[in-house]
């Protein structure tokens, strides 16, 4: 299915018209004084350029904002932009097909699409999945957030893509990530829109491989342009470490893939596969790399029953930025200078970064003058980024690069930065080079990188793990202390990695006391066992802390699966649907979960609590021209799945009591205070009817955990 042709006309009225964007990294570098404003900038002008061509809505695929928890600046300077872009009374002329219900905000009556809802102005909807940067946290009352669920129940954008993962060990073996989509019709055009918001690499490879992606498609799929938004590594990273372009279903037609910063904008087609990969890039350089370097773009994305048409918009306000290596010992036979002589060494250097200001300079002045011929206003100059590799390889002294860069002050926006040393790595090393038991060698411990390339390839997930394979560490294990400091690090969780070693400690000292008459003399090698086997458990998905997502989990709607990688046909649990019935093998799955645990006969009333969400079908003020005003329902199977989670609950429950009050030698005691507590239970997973009382107590409860952490600070 080729894209559409230059030049073909369609009727406006059944063409869709959308603005592709990814990773606008809202809150980059926000304290520097002369590149604070880059992101925030260039995402107006986004907007602006959305409005100018008069789009239906926007499309982001990722990465919204840089920081997990953005600053007040910049969730402020971004609510005041899409309130002033965004809102107003234009008329929106697309239709929704789906349950406007599906995904809202629990035990609130507004709806998920803020353009359905009669106390909202929209003017141009905004759908957006969330990213790496961005992506969902916490566990508390209302599951883990994010920004984007902020300004989702605020009205402002329409939040896309969460995925709930599964949180206990029972339900990894039988549930995947099923992906629901966004129905919206134009005219005669249908468009399906799927997103899944970024998973880490190695989870996503392994659904995708395990055929556990399941995307629920109308009846009539082959009828539908269906648009799918991922968010993850696309250039190959390790093993497991990314995802192959060719794993997708054949019934999708374009792939938008954030993440990715170098602009490919351009639908790429994919070997054996029916679809198209259009990779916007970022829209600010969060990097000084070859792929921050190429000029940036957004899409204007064009959609008429199954054809689309991409044209590119280069974005003006991006800082201009000029990138170029250079080999000291080829540049020396050529300018006849001496390498042991640092004065001429800096000499030609600086004579190299003043050549690639000037040429940022005229790349500048092309663009403003582009933009005075089109009528618009010429931007003020802005300060180059200029980055200088220089190959030291034969070079036994250089000077200081942060000294260097202070000569060009004021010249460019990046003078601590413009120049890094590197030299060519050897093919093979030393054989007598030995490596020290007690000094693991890590990843950056090469003597032939220089410091910047150190820093530059360190990671600190890498850097972590092999360090702590190296310290035989005998009560954590490496894989989920690694997780636990990336999470502080990366997601500026403090309480991760005390977490994570109250957790593993517990889980050992329960396991130890499972056997009473154990000697002390056996004692270190249980323990070792112990480890071992909840090293092997966290590699393999079975422990609470990998799960990401809600914390309400949801278990699979069906246990067939499909017969490619991401497809089911979901049915609407009545006649006249126009989706394909499933195999329904359901049964047996949920009477096997349901006899896990015989407490649950205090949980009846849960189930009158869960009742399906009334259907919105209000359009408030946008008048749309169609024939019909049907609804296209998508079932949420999960109901009764979410019953048996809420099961479990009280299990783990006891065990905790039952490890707390390990010195105590009653143990029924503790059985009767983890039954006697169900408002634990319903914390995080009950729906509308009971959602105040439990958030009440999850509040109370969340408090006095501040407490705790306070004084274990002090």
């Amino acid at each position: 299915m080729p894209p559409a042709t230059q030049g073909t006309a369609h009727p406006p009225e059944d063409t869709f018209r959308i603005l592709l964007a990814t990773d606008n990294h809202i809150g980059y570098n926000e304290r520097d004084p002369i590149r604070g404003q880059d992101s925030i900038n260039t995402f107006e002008e986004i907007l602006q350029l959305a409005r100018k061509h008069n789009v239906d809505f926007v499309l982001l695929a990722g990465d919204l904002f840089h920081e997990n928890k953005p600053s007040r600046e910049s969730l402020y300077r971004t609510i005041a932009l899409l309130r002033e872009y965004t809102m107003g009374d234009k008329p929106i002329p697309v239709e929704l097909q789906s349950d406007p219900d599906e995904g809202k905000a629990y035990g609130f009556s507004f709806p998920a699409i803020n353009y359905e809802d009669p106390n909202l102005n929209v003017g141009i909807p905004v759908f957006s999945i969330h990213g790496n940067h961005d992506d969902p946290q916490g566990a508390g009352a209302e599951g883990a957030l994010c920004a984007l669920d902020v300004l989702s129940v605020s009205g402002l954008l329409n939040y896309m893509g969460k995925i709930d993962l599964p949180v206990v060990d029972v339900e990894a073996t039988n549930t995947g990530i099923a992906v629901r989509p966004i129905l919206l019709r134009k005219g005669k055009s249908n468009l399906g829109m799927y997103g899944i918001g970024n998973v880490k690499d190695a989870r996503m490879h392994f659904e995708l491989r395990s055929n556990r992606v399941r995307m629920f498609m109308p009846r009539d799929k082959d009828n539908w342009f269906n648009l799918l938004l991922v968010h993850q590594n696309r250039v190959k990273h390790g093993p497991q470490e990314f995802v192959p372009e060719g794993m997708f279903d054949d019934s999708v037609d374009l792939v938008v893939w954030g993440h990715e910063h170098d602009c490919r904008i351009i639908p790429e087609p994919v070997a054996g596969k029916s679809y198209y990969i259009s990779q916007p890039g970022s829209s600010v350089a969060t990097s000084l790399a070859d792929g921050e370097a190429i000029p940036k773009h957004v899409a204007l994305l064009t959609i008429h029953d199954k054809e689309f048409q991409i044209e590119p918009l280069l974005l003006r306000t991006v800082r201009p930025f000029v990138i170029e290596e250079v080999v000291l010992s080829e540049v020396a036979d050529e300018e006849g200078f001496d390498l042991s002589d640092q004065i001429e060494i800096s000499k030609f250097l600086k004579a190299k970064a003043n050549a690639l200001i000037e040429k940022a300079q005229d790349e500048w002045q092309e663009r403003n003058a582009e933009i005075v011929r089109e009528g618009g206003e010429e931007l003020k100059p802005m300060l180059p980024l200029i980055r200088l590799k220089v190959d030291t390889t034969g070079v036994s002294e250089m000077s200081n690069p942060i000294r260097f860069g202070q000569e060009f002050q004021g010249r460019i926006a990046n003078p601590r930065d413009m120049l890094v040393f590197h030299r060519t790595k050897k093919s093979a090393r030393s054989a007598a080079s030995k490596i020290s038991a007690d000094e693991p060698e890590l990843s950056i411990d090469d003597p032939d990188l220089s410091v910047s390339e150190k820093l530059a390839k360190v990671r600190v997930a890498t850097l972590v793990k092999e360090y702590l394979s190296a310290q035989e560490l005998q009560l954590l294990g490496e894989n989920g202390m690694s997780d636990a400091i990336q999470m502080f690090v990366e997601k500026d969780d403090i309480h991760a990695i005390q977490s994570h070693v109250n957790r593993s400690l517990k889980m050992m000292l329960k396991a130890v006391q499972a056997n009473e008459d154990l000697q002390e003399e056996d004692l270190e090698d249980k323990l070792t066992n112990i480890k071992e086997q909840q090293d092997k458990d966290y590699v393999a998905g079975k422990t609470k802390s990998n799960a990401k997502g809600k914390g309400k989990a949801k278990a699979n709607d069906s246990d067939a699966q499909s017969e490619d990688s991401m497809m089911m046909d979901v049915d609407t649990r009545g006649g006249g649907s126009e989706f394909d019935e499933p195999d329904s093998e359901e049964e047996p799955p949920k009477k096997k979960a349901a006899v896990k645990k015989p407490v649950p006969a205090k949980k009846a009333p849960a189930k009158k609590a869960t009742k399906a969400p009334v259907k919105k079908t209000t359009r408030g003020k946008k008048v749309v021209d169609s024939d019909s005003d049907e609804i296209i329902e998508i079932p949420d199977d999960d109901e009764e799945d979410e019953e048996e989670v809420v099961v479990t609950k009280p299990t783990k429950r006891t065990n905790r009591a039952a490890v707390l009050s390990q010195s105590q030698p009653k143990k029924a005691p503790a059985k009767k205070k983890a039954t006697a507590a169900p408002k634990q239970s319903q914390l995080a997973f009950q729906p509308a009817a009971t959602g105040r009382s439990s958030r009440a107590a999850a509040s109370k409860a969340r408090g006095r955990m501040v407490v705790d952490d306070d004084d274990d600070s002090d």
